[in-house]
């Protein structure tokens, strides 16, 4: 992962982002400074959406957020806009920054009660950032409540006031903004779901902070994924290569009743640069398999552990993926322990992860003892039978932390399926995609992404950066296709996005 990417790209939590402002502070920039210039960020965005002449209402909490809030009033006001400012709490106890912000505004705090009345071509929610832990209520939820009802737009500070910037999470009323203002750096909640709906476009504003010092005081492990995380990573193949050194991939294959599933992961791995894909399917599938195109997909037939290792031995395989339409008989479960036995990097999914949920060592224990990489794809479903059963993972609200504890205890490379899917490696490192559709909700999708990453794989990328690469590529392919596309049509649109991307 490249320097400049892992700069760019850093997710914040909470309390990282306070660290952050200390650090801006301490370097010399006084706290009111970075408050008017997050304001001013406020402000702006408020005036594009409303326009000159126009009103906005602003809504303030009792804190620093409200503080960008007074600061935006301001800004606003002499702008020639008409402008209402209504702090639910009442205008009592502010502190801090948030008071001095107060006191230059220096107009009138209205109640809630004001509401009714309170004219908004645009309103602003500066309740609560990302940093609030309880649900809100009170006079608050009331607020919220108001915001969602307006049939106005809706600009948050920071966060959508109610949700988590670290988790995404909401408990209870949580406001649904138009488009949320945040400042430095994104923090993991704009990314994860329900968070990164409720917050609508995201604006990251420079305030100021002294991004090398303060990341490097921080030392963010999360990122937003993007090729600039792993295109340094990328495989590249010189003129006098060839298919071997491209890498060979295996595809675990079940009976006639599955023959689709694997075929999509092979050419999947074909299409993103592997230079051979072999399936390798129960014998009385081997007929089906030879008559299926595309021409470029070997098979031949494994009907048992002896079969597969013999294979293993005589063939020049880089990587192996199992699990799409693989079965879940006695047969599944040898070819599992065989995979993971084995020296070669993996893929599983589909079935294979009901497999090592099913078994009775545990699944993490079964792959910690692996001397190779391995890469688990679960959609909700499969993570919780493998995972949900563990107590440190079973409480946890964050997505994010989910993968972070799962790829710990399994020792394997996670990437946790989902509109939010996060990558997490088992030293720590994660990322949430950004990329994708919900014309990828169809049968097939997760099974060409699972070949996708065997792919990069076998051409020796690293599994972290390679689960990254292939959620982002599958994601902008579903983007790209759009409503209407099957799996079939993933692998296709590979090619072309590798020209964009890797030419970039």
């Amino acid at each position: 992962m490249d320097t400049v990417g892992r700069a760019e790209l850093a997710l914040l939590t909470t309390q990282q982002m306070a660290m952050a402002d200390r650090v801006a502070i301490a370097a010399g920039t006084p706290g009111i400074e970075l408050m008017e210039r997050a304001g001013r960020a406020v402000a702006d965005a408020a005036f594009r959406r409303a326009g000159a002449g126009s009103a906005v209402t602003l809504l303030c909490g009792p804190g620093n957020n409200g503080g960008d809030g007074f600061v935006a009033a301001r800004l606003l006001r002499e702008r020639g806009l008409r402008v209402c400012v209504v702090t639910p709490g009442g205008a009592e106890g502010f502190r801090g920054d948030a008071a001095i912000a107060l006191q230059r505004w220096g107009g009138p705090a209205e109640p809630l009660s004001a509401l009714g009345s309170a004219q908004g071509d645009v309103f602003v929610d500066a309740l609560f950032g990302a940093g609030l832990v309880r649900p809100l209520s009170g006079a608050f939820a009331e607020a919220a409540a108001f915001l969602n009802n307006t049939g106005r737009p809706v600009i948050a500070v920071d966060m959508p006031s109610g949700v988590s910037g670290d988790t995404g999470q909401g408990e209870g009323v949580a406001v649904r903004a138009s488009e949320t203002v945040t400042f430095f750096r994104l923090k993991p909640g704009h990314l994860l779901q329900p968070g990164r709906s409720l917050c609508g476009p995201v604006t990251v504003a420079d305030i100021g902070i002294p991004a090398g010092v303060a990341l490097e005081a921080v030392g963010p492990t999360a990122f937003r994924n993007d090729p600039a995380l792993w295109r340094s990573a990328w495989p590249r193949h010189e003129v006098d290569t060839h298919k071997f050194r491209r890498g060979a991939v295996a595809v675990l294959a079940g009976g006639i009743a599955g023959v689709g599933a694997p075929r999509l992961g092979a050419r999947a791995a074909l299409r993103i640069g592997a230079g051979l894909a072999t399936i390798l399917c129960e014998p009385a599938a081997l007929p089906v398999h030879a008559a299926r195109g595309p021409d470029a997909l070997m098979q031949r037939a494994v009907s048992d552990r002896r079969a597969l290792e013999a294979f293993l031995e005589s063939h020049r395989i880089s990587a192996m993926l199992a699990g799409p339409a693989l079965g879940l008989g006695r047969r599944s479960e040898d070819l599992v322990r065989t995979v993971i036995r084995s020296d070669r990097p993996a893929v599983l999914d589909a079935d294979a992860l009901t497999v090592l949920a099913g078994s009775a060592e545990g699944g993490a224990c079964l792959l910690r003892g692996r001397s190779t990489e391995t890469v688990l794809t679960p959609h909700e479903g499969e993570f919780q039978r493998l995972f949900g059963k563990e107590p440190a993972i079973a409480g946890e609200p964050s997505k994010l932390a989910r993968a972070r504890k799962a790829a710990a205890l399994s020792g394997a490379v996670v990437v946790y399926k989902g509109p939010d899917t996060v990558i997490a490696g088992p030293g720590g490192c994660a990322a949430i995609n950004t990329t994708g559709s919900a014309a990828l909700a169809t049968a097939g999708a997760g099974d060409v992404l699972a070949g996708l990453i065997a792919g990069l794989l076998a051409q020796g990328m690293p599994a972290f950066e390679a689960g990254c690469a292939a959620a982002w590529l599958h994601g902008l392919a579903g983007e790209r296709l759009g409503a209407g596309l099957i799996a079939d049509d993933l692998p296709e649109a590979v090619p072309l996005l590798l020209r964009g991307i890797l030419t970039a």
